[in-house]
C-alpha cells in the first residue's frame, strides 16, 4: 500500500521512536499532571487512585450545589414587526473587504447578525463563502474598532469633524492631495468620488492592491486594447496549466474559480470526464497540492518556461520559433498536449512581469482559447490597480510634491515594501486624513480619523463583473458613533443626501432602464434588494481580436533573464489572514494552514533538501539578509534554493488577538521575487500545529486512484473494503424514520478550510489560544488532514476533512460511566453537556480523535468564578453577541464534537411539520455543506432511496474510516481520482 505520512518528522521516524512513541501510558494521577502544568512524569499507586477518587467526588459535589449567575432577560415594549422571537431573519447582502467579494445572506436572530451565508441565486459565489467571509461577522463586534471620529487622537463630535476637515480641505485647494483607496468596484462608490473630486480637484484619485494584476491589466491592454482582467473559464477547460498562480488560494477571483474548477474534477456514474490540471511553482500552494502534476521551479525560471512554451506551440502550428535554449522534454510534450486541446485549455500565470503575461496572451491565442476558455466581454472588476501609480505617489509624497493624503481601507505603511518611506513622508504632511473600521500603522499617522461602518452597517453595491450587480445592505445599526466612507465624500461634498438614496437614485437612472419586467422602480429595487444581485444580459458575440504587439521584444526580455544560483524568497497572501486586514480576527489566527497544518504564526518555508544542507529542523531560527530573524518550517515540494513567507503577519498596531503575532516581512516586496541571503542562527521556536496530534497508522484511510483505472473499474483504489453483518455484541441498530449521514467527495475537497469556520460561527466553537493548540487542546469540531505521499521533495497531497462520524456502532457511547453520549433514533451520536463530568473516556475510546475536552472555562459558562481562559477576550458583552442561541455555551470539564448541526436539522423538520409535508431532499445543510465553495459535502437522509446520498453513498468510490472495526459510520468517503498523463 502507498506510504502516506503527515510531517517530516512522522516519514523519518525510526522503527524504535515509534514503539517508545506508542507505549501505553500510566493512570489517572498522569492525567492530572498533564491537566496543571503539561507534564506526563508521574507514578501512581493504588493509594494514590483512592486519592484521586476521593477528591472527584468531594469537586463533584461541590460544583452541583454552585448557582449559575443571573442572567436577566428583557421582554420587547414594542416588539418589531419583522423579528419573531427564536426565529432568524435573513438578508441578502455583498461582502466586499479590498478585492475580495461574495454574495451573502446574513442570518440575525433579534436584531443581531450571527452568521453569514452564500447567495444561492448568485452566479459569481455560486452560494458559497470562503473563511474570511465566515469570519467577518465576529469583526462586526470587534471592541478595538474606531468608536467615534478623532482629531489628534482625541474624541470629538462629527459636526466638529467635518468642519475642521472642509476647512482644511479649503485651505490645501491650491496643494496636491492624493486619495489612496484599494480597488473600488461600487458603481456608486466611484460615482461619490467623482463628485468628491470635482469639488476639489486638486484631489487625485489613486487605487492599491496588495495582491497586484497590474501586469495582466496591462498586457491585455497591449494584447486587446483594454485594460482588463479576463473572465477565466475553468469549467470549460479540459486541460489546465498554471504558472504560479494559486487560483483556488488567493489568486485574482478565488470563490468564483474554486466552483468552475471542481465542476470539472467530480465524477459520477453518468460522467468519467474529469479536467487535467498541471502546476509549475515554487512555493506548494493550495492549487498546487490539488494538481495532477506539479513541477516545482525556482521563481526566476519561470519566465523561461513560459517563453519555451510558447515556442513550442508555435512549431506544433508550423509557425517559426524565437530565439531560446532547448526546451526540456516536459515543455515538449506539454505543448503538444495542450496542442491536442485547443479551444479546450487554458494556461493562466500569477507572474508580475509584463512580458510573462503578454507571452500567455500569445499562447491562448494560438491555442484558440480565446472566446471560449477566456472571456474579455465580461471582465472583473476586482482588481483594477496599476503599480506604478503607487510607486509614483510614493514618490510624489517623499519628495513633498503631495501636500496630503487620504487613506481609505489601506495600509501601505504595513504592507508596502517602501513603507518606512512612506511613514516618515506621512508624518510632515500638512493634511492628512483616515477612513478605516480599525486602527492600523496607517491611520495612526493621521491627524484626522473618520471611523468607517463595518459592511453588516452599511448600504453599498458592487459591479464585481461587467454586468453583474450584487446590493450591500446593513442587517444591524451601527454598534458605535461611526459613519460610512461615501456618506462621508457626499457631505464633504456638501451633497445633503444619505447614501442609501444616492445608491437608489444612480441605480434608477443607470440599471432601472436595462430590464422590462418592472414598469415602476419601487417594486423592481425591492425585489432585487430581496435577491442581493442583478444581471444584465449579455448577448455580446464580438470576437477577440490579438493587436500586433511587439512579441520579439517580449520575448526577448523573458530569456534574458537565466536562472541564479541565490536562495530566492517569495512573498505571498495566505487564505486566512490575506494582506493582513483581518489579522485581529481569532478565528482566522487559529484557522491552520491548509499545507503547513501551523496557526497563530507565519515562518520561513524552506525545501527539505535545503533544510538537510544547513542542517535545520522545524523551529530553528535563521536570519534573512542580516535583518529577519524567524523560524523554519521544512515544507515538502518547496523548490530547491528558494524559500517563501507570508505577509499579514508581525502587526503591530492591531487589536488584542492580531498585535505581535508572527513576523513582519513589509521590507520584502510582494510582487515577484527577491535574492536573499539566509544564515542559520542559536534559537527554537514552538509552533501551533495541528497536523501530528491524529496519527492513523498507515490504515487505509486516504484511498485514490488514477482516472485511466478508473474507468475500468468504478471501484478502482476501494478494494480494502471490509463488510461485516452485525459483528458487533450489540442488536444491530434500527431507524424507522431518518437515518441522517455525510459523504465527502476527497475529488472535490481542495483543504480550502471554510467548512471549519462555519462551523466555529455556527456552533460557538471556542477559540484556546496559541499556547493551547500547542498542547494539543484545539476545539474545532470539523478538521482537514493532510496527507503527503510520494518523495517529499515533490510529494502529492490529499485533503480529507474529519469531523464526528455518528457511527451505528460508536465505542463512545458504551464507555461512558453517565452515559452523556448516546445514539438517537435518527442515527446521531448526542451529547448531554449537563450530564458530562469529564471522564474523557469517551474520548479516548474514539478512533477517529475528533472528541474536544474543554480543559478551561473558555465561554464564561463554568460555576467556578475565577477560571476564565479567555485568550481573544470573546466573552466580553460585546463579542457575545455574535453566539448562536440555538447552541448550548459548554463550560469546562466537558466533551464536546459534532452535532451534524442538530438545531439546523430540528428547524427542518419543525418547517415541514407545519407545511405538513415531509423533509424534501436538500432542505436541510449543514453549516459545513452550506459554506463548501467546492460542493465536497453532501449531506442526507440514508432511509430516502431517492435522496441524493443513497445515489452516493451506493457508488463504487464510496468507503468508510476504518471499516475493519466495524463501527458503522455514518459519514463516507469518495476515493480521490487524479488524472494522470499514462
Amino acid at each position: 500500500m502507498k506510504k502516506y505520512w503527515k510531517s517530516q518528522q512522522e516519514k523519518n521516524e525510526s522503527p524504535e521512536i515509534k514503539t517508545v512513541k506508542h507505549k501505553p501510558k500510566g493512570n489517572l494521577e498522569q492525567v492530572l499532571d498533564i491537566f496543571e502544568d503539561g507534564t506526563v512524569e508521574a507514578k501512581s499507586n493504588r493509594r494514590d487512585f483512592l486519592k484521586l477518587c476521593g477528591y472527584s467526588l468531594a469537586i463533584t459535589t461541590v460544583l452541583s450545589s454552585c448557582e449559575n449567575a443571573v442572567q436577566k432577560a428583557i421582554p420587547y415594549l414594542n416588539k418589531p414587526e419583522e423579528i419573531t422571537p427564536g426565529i432568524a431573519n435573513y438578508y441578502a447582502s455583498t461582502y466586499i473587504n479590498g478585492s475580495d467579494y461574495a454574495s451573502i445572506l446574513v442570518k440575525t436572530r433579534e436584531g443581531r447578525p450571527i452568521k453569514i451565508e452564500g447567495n444561492n441565486l448568485s452566479p459569481i459565489s455560486n452560494g458559497a463563502c470562503s473563511a474570511r467571509v465566515q469570519a467577518s461577522v465576529l469583526s462586526l463586534y470587534d471592541s478595538s474598532r474606531y468608536q467615534h471620529p478623532q482629531i489628534k487622537q482625541e474624541k470629538v463630535s462629527w459636526d466638529e469633524f467635518d468642519k475642521s476637515v472642509s476647512d482644511a480641505l479649503e485651505a490645501q485647494k491650491g496643494n496636491q492631495i492624493a486619495l489612496l483607496t484599494p480597488t473600488i468596484f461600487s458603481p456608486s462608490t466611484r460615482k461619490a468620488i467623482k463628485l468628491f473630486t470635482a469639488k476639489y480637484p486638486n484631489i487625485k484619485w489613486i487605487q492599491y492592491d496588495t495582491q497586484s494584476a497590474s501586469s495582466i491589466l496591462k498586457a491585455h491592454k497591449l494584447c486587446f486594447g483594454k485594460e482588463i482582467l479576463p473572465d477565466y473559464r475553468f469549467n470549460k477547460a479540459n486541460l489546465i496549466v498554471s504558472f504560479d498562480a494559486d487560483f483556488l488560494g488567493t489568486w485574482i477571483n478565488p470563490a468564483e474559480y474554486i466552483k468552475t474548477y471542481t465542476d470539472t474534477r467530480k465524477l459520477s456514474g453518468t460522467s468519467n470526464k474529469m479536467s487535467r490540471h498541471i502546476q509549475f511553482e515554487s512555493r506548494m500552494s493550495l492549487t498546487g497540492s490539488n494538481a495532477d502534476e506539479r513541477h516545482t521551479i525556482k521563481p526566476s525560471e519561470l519566465n523561461l518556461l513560459i517563453a519555451q512554451l510558447y515556442n513550442e506551440i508555435l512549431a506544433l502550428k508550423g509557425l517559426k520559433k524565437y530565439n531560446a535554449s532547448e526546451s526540456s522534454q516536459k515543455i515538449k510534450e506539454l505543448a503538444n498536449d495542450l496542442f491536442k486541446q485547443k479551444s479546450r485549455s487554458l494556461v493562466v500565470s500569477g507572474s508580475h512581469d509584463l512580458n510573462a503575461q503578454i507571452i500567455i496572451n500569445a499562447i491562448n491565442y494560438e491555442l484558440e482559447n480565446l472566446d471560449k476558455t477566456i472571456r474579455l466581454d465580461n471582465p472583473l472588476q476586482n482588481h483594477q490597480a496599476i503599480d506604478e501609480d503607487m510607486d509614483q505617489l510614493i514618490n510624489d509624497l517623499v519628495s513633498g510634491q503631495v501636500k496630503g493624503l487620504i487613506c481609505y481601507h489601506s495600509n501601505p505603511v504595513y504592507n508596502h515594501h517602501k513603507g518606512d518611506q512612506l511613514k516618515k513622508a506621512i508624518e510632515k504632511l500638512a493634511f492628512s486624513l483616515s477612513i478605516h473600521e480599525a486602527p492600523n500603522e496607517t491611520s495612526s499617522l493621521m491627524k484626522f480619523v473618520a471611523p468607517d461602518n463595518h459592511y453588516l452597517e452599511s448600504w453599498n453595491d458592487s459591479e464585481i463583473k461587467k454586468n453583474s450587480f450584487s446590493l450591500m445592505q446593513p442587517a444591524i445599526h451601527p454598534l458605535f458613533d461611526t459613519r460610512q466612507f461615501q456618506a462621508s465624500l457626499l457631505k464633504w461634498s456638501d451633497l445633503e443626501t444619505d447614501y442609501h438614496k444616492f445608491i437608489m437614485k444612480n441605480w434608477e437612472e443607470t440599471l432601472f432602464p436595462t430590464q422590462t419586467l418592472y414598469t415602476s422602480f419601487k417594486p423592481y429595487w425591492e425585489h432585487t434588494l430581496q435577491e442581493g444581485i442583478f444581471e444584465i444580459k449579455n448577448n455580446s458575440q464580438a470576437k477577440s481580436k490579438f493587436a500586433q504587439v511587439d512579441i520579439q521584444k517580449a520575448f526577448d526580455k523573458l530569456t534574458q533573464k537565466p536562472g541564479t544560483k541565490n536562495i530566492e524568497l517569495q512573498v505571498y497572501e495566505t487564505i486566512a489572514l490575506g494582506n493582513g486586514t483581518s489579522a485581529n480576527n481569532p478565528w482566522l489566527q487559529e484557522m491552520p494552514d491548509p499545507i503547513s497544518k501551523i496557526c497563530w504564526d507565519n515562518y520561513l518555508n524552506i525545501s527539505p533538501k535545503q533544510a538537510k544542507e544547513m542542517e535545520l529542523e522545524n523551529g530553528n531560527m535563521v536570519k534573512l539578509n542580516d535583518k529577519l530573524e524567524l523560524p523554519v518550517y521544512i515544507l515538502p515540494g518547496q523548490a530547491y534554493n528558494s524559500v517563501s513567507i507570508a505577509t499579514g503577519y508581525g502587526r503591530e498596531i492591531c487589536g488584542k488577538v492580531g498585535a505581535e503575532v508572527g513576523f513582519n516581512t513589509s521590507g520584502f516586496t510582494q510582487n515577484g521575487f527577491s535574492n536573499v541571503k539566509l544564515q542559520k542562527i542559536e534559537g527554537q521556536y514552538d509552533f501551533a500545529m495541528t497536523q501530528t496530534h491524529h496519527s492513523m497508522e498507515g490504515r487505509a484511510i486516504v484511498r485514490e486512484a488514477n482516472l485511466d483505472e478508473y474507468k475500468k473499474n468504478p471501484k478502482a483504489g476501494n478494494d480494502h473494503k471490509h463488510k461485516y453483518k452485525n459483528a458487533g455484541i450489540y442488536k444491530e441498530p434500527e431507524f424507522p424514520n431518518h437515518h441522517w449521514g455525510l459523504a465527502i467527495d476527497l475529488n472535490a475537497c481542495i483543504g480550502c478550510g471554510a467548512c471549519t469556520i462555519a462551523c466555529q460561527a455556527e456552533n460557538n466553537v471556542p477559540i484556546v489560544g496559541k499556547k493551547e493548540v500547542i498542547r494539543a487542546h484545539e476545539m474545532s469540531w470539523i478538521r482537514i488532514d493532510r496527507y503527503f505521499s510520494g518523495d517529499e521533495n515533490k510529494p502529492g497531497v490529499v485533503f480529507q476533512p474529519v469531523m464526528c462520524q455518528h457511527c451505528d456502532n460508536a465505542p463512545c457511547e458504551n464507555v461512558c460511566p453517565v452515559a452523556a453520549t448516546n445514539h438517537s433514533s435518527e442515527g446521531l451520536n448526542q451529547m448531554i453537556y449537563n450530564r458530562c463530568i469529564g471522564t474523557r473516556y469517551c474520548g479516548n475510546n474514539c478512533p477517529y480523535k475528533v472528541r474536544r475536552f474543554n480543559w478551561y472555562d473558555y465561554t464564561q459558562a463554568d460555576s467556578i468564578p475565577n477560571n476564565l481562559h479567555d485568550p481573544a477576550g470573546l466573552t466580553s458583552d460585546l463579542s457575545r453577541m455574535v453566539l448562536n442561541p440555538d447552541v448550548t455555551i459548554r463550560a469546562k470539564g466537558v466533551i464536546e464534537k459534532c452535532s451534524m448541526c442538530v438545531q439546523r436539522i430540528q428547524e427542518g423538520k419543525l418547517n415541514a411539520k407545519l407545511k405538513g409535508r415531509k423533509v424534501k431532499d436538500g432542505e436541510i445543510k449543514t453549516a459545513c455543506q452550506q459554506t463548501c465553495p467546492s460542493g465536497a459535502i453532501l449531506f442526507g437522509d440514508l432511509n430516502d432511496k431517492s435522496s441524493e446520498l443513497f445515489k452516493v453513498t451506493s457508488s463504487g468510490r464510496n468507503y468508510h474510516l476504518l471499516e475493519e472495526i466495524h463501527t458503522l459510520p455514518s459519514v463516507s468517503y469518495l476515493t480521490k481520482i487524479r488524472n494522470k498523463k499514462s
